[in-house]
């Protein structure tokens, strides 16, 4: 996989299944600490590969973000950045890059409840017409995860 155009798999409009823990930071497993809801983003590449945008709408909950991905050249990485409809604020970015296979893996710093925390996306399982997203929140700098947040994405073939 070209790491330089690794999010064009993105462009077109996708319904998302969303899976979340009710508690991003709590561990614990059962289905009764997920959520599950809709959600339909639509997304497009921009200088040849080099930067992919997208907004999401979450229909029952009543927002939306947006996210910016930027390739970075003399780095050979990707700059992630996110914006929420509910604050109007860009959290700051996660970066990385995809792998040989495939999967694409970010990092960065950010804070959930007042607090600090070490966020990881992870791309997978992708497809010419499905996708899989991860987020993954650290409290003690990464040597443990708790995956918080799945989306399983389908494109729409309109």
């Amino acid at each position: 996989m070209d790491n330089s155009t690794g999010f064009a798999f993105l462009t077109g409009t996708y319904d998302v299944v969303n899976r979340w823990r009710k508690d991003f930071l709590d561990p614990s497993e059962g289905d009764d600490r997920w959520e599950e809801f809709p959600g339909i983003t639509r997304a497009s590449t921009h200088f040849d590969g080099g930067a992919s945008f997208d907004e999401i709408e979450f229909p029952t909950k009543g927002f939306a973000g947006l996210t910016l991905r930027l390739y970075d050249p003399a780095a050979d990485t990707w700059s992630l950045y996110w914006a929420s409809k509910r604050t109007g604020t860009l959290f700051p970015p996660v970066a990385g890059r995809f792998q040989p296979d495939g999967t694409g893996v970010f990092h960065g710093d950010d804070e959930h409840d007042g607090r600090k925390v070490k966020v990881r996306f992870v791309w997978s399982q992708i497809t010419e017409s499905t996708a899989h997203w991860e987020q993954a929140f650290s409290l003690d700098e990464g040597r443990t995860w708790v995956t918080n947040w799945h989306m399983h994405m389908t494109r729409r073939t309109i």
